[in-house]
């Protein structure tokens, strides 16, 4: 091969000062003061050798340069292939003679060892990530079971979920995207359960990504995998910080992606039912995990109408029953009940946004305050009335009943949606709302492309029953026949 053609293709010449001056070219070593490059000699034979400062651990690469240099030159072997095996005491170490992969491996934290006369590098993988430390996360949080979560260093994520997986079958094949960034990306499957064909896929899809970089990680990932329409709010990707749940989706014959810097799992494919989901269903008894998980769909489901049908009978109260009339306003409203309902969840998205960036030590007195101010004050100076202040609060607290955010954004554009076709068209409107939400999760689909409300539509009582209903799990001992 041509060293001196392609720069992409180009490989080592074992000319040491030749390889140094391509390499500090290719780095930028002077303007970039973390870029450390040292010539040592060891065995009669000019070497450098090239790290990352903040990345590689300075004790090890002491020890490794402690040993290099106290060979003799009737030991040094004829090759980087001989340095490997005889003399360098370590576990992670590699090979490589393109320049291309050379500076990848170094730009990634990893100790380069460049040797006069040898066409290839020695590399060393001895880095290590400022990282945080492995703790519950803060979204994902359950009552009883394990309190670790997902951290920003791919590595310590992969061995989380090896740690619960023990088989030979659980694979994890490392690819990376992005010109500029080479995001580290982990795709889990097991070899034995996975969808072939949708793994073909996702893998070739992660390879002819051509962005320069995945600036936001997974939703930057989850975008280049599937371009999915704009006007369809529903997740397609469901997201988890906590390993046990990744863990139980490989299990399932799921795939399971990591990307280096994201401390959360993708899952794919999701339905609505997995979206739903939750680890909580499964670390309590059956009949506690049904009733946990019933609940959840059912208060989805209110978050979505209780606002609308409210409207829909206060502009109808012939339809009220007696039974019901406490739910008529008591005072005439000031401002259309629309506009309150359409106020009220700006006003909720915009005291979530405050919240996030509120500093902890002023969050509780400005919770108070807002509480106050949006509450009481509102209703008594009359922009609200008290009935649509107690349907939104319910509304804003109920949509925490499950974790997935998209889920919850998707069913808050639905509701405004079925608000303001209600206010319009009156029942019409109102039907119209519920048959174009029906027409959204309907019509959706995986990104395998399979049915968005598997196992409902198309219809598999056995799986449905599954979703519905916490059963024990399959090879739990049974009482034994007397």
């Amino acid at each position: 091969m041509n060293t001196f053609g392609n720069e992409r293709q180009r490989c080592l010449t074992g000319n040491l000062a030749q390889d140094m001056e391509w390499m500090d070219r290719e780095l930028d070593a002077d303007a970039n003061f973390d870029v450390i490059s040292r010539m040592i000699s060891f065995a009669g034979k000019n070497a450098c050798m090239y790290l990352i400062d903040g990345f590689c651990k300075d004790d090890l690469v002491q020890k490794l340069l402690q040993y290099f240099m106290d060979m003799t030159p009737d030991k040094l072997p004829g090759d980087m292939h001989g340095l490997s095996r005889q003399f360098t005491p370590y576990v992670e170490v590699d090979i490589e003679d393109r320049c291309s992969q050379v500076v990848l491996s170094l730009l990634s934290g990893m100790f380069v060892l460049l040797v006069d006369g040898y066409k290839e590098a020695l590399i060393i993988d001895s880095r290590t990530y400022p990282a945080r430390g492995v703790e519950e996360p803060e979204k994902d949080k359950v009552l009883r079971g394990s309190k670790d979560g997902f951290v920003e260093t791919i590595v310590s994520n992969t061995a989380l979920i090896r740690r619960r997986i023990r088989s030979t079958q659980l694979c994890m094949e490392m690819m990376n995207a992005g010109k500029s960034s080479r995001t580290d990306i982990v795709v889990c499957y097991m070899k034995d359960r996975v969808d072939r064909k949708l793994l073909d896929e996702v893998e070739r899809r992660i390879q002819n990504i051509t962005v320069d970089a995945l600036s936001m990680n997974q939703e930057s990932l989850a975008e280049c995998l599937y371009q999915r329409k704009w006007y369809n709010p529903f997740p397609k990707f469901k997201y988890t910080e906590r390993p046990d749940a990744a863990a139980a989706q490989v299990l399932e014959g799921n795939i399971v992606i990591l990307v280096d810097n994201s401390p959360s799992a993708m899952i794919l494919p999701a339905t609505i039912f997995d979206v739903m989901e939750e680890a909580d269903d499964y670390y309590f008894p059956p009949i506690t995990g049904t009733y946990l998980r019933m609940t959840r769909f059912f208060i989805s489901l209110l978050t979505y109408l209780v606002t609308p049908t409210f409207l829909l009978l206060i502009n109808n109260p012939q339809w009220i029953p007696e039974s019901f009339s406490f739910i008529m306003l008591k005072e005439e409203p000031h401002i259309p009940l629309l506009w309150q309902f359409l106020i009220l969840e700006l006003a909720i998205d915009g005291l979530k946004l405050a919240a996030v960036n509120t500093p902890n030590m002023l969050s509780t007195p400005l919770s108070v305050l807002a509480a106050l101010v949006l509450g009481e004050f509102s209703v008594n100076s009359g922009w609200f009335s008290a009935e649509v202040m107690l349907y939104m609060a319910f509304v804003a607290i109920a949509n925490y009943t499950q974790s997935n955010y998209e889920l919850g954004y998707a069913l808050k554009f639905l509701r405004v949606l079925n608000l303001i076709l209600t206010q319009l068209f009156g029942l019409w409107g109102y039907i119209g709302a519920l048959v174009i939400a029906a027409l959204s999760v309907g019509c959706n689909r995986t990104v395998s492309n399979g049915s968005y409300l598997y196992p409902l539509i198309p219809f598999c009582w056995k799986d449905l029953k599954n979703r519905l209903i916490r059963r024990r799990l399959p090879g739990a001992l049974k009482k034994q026949k007397e």
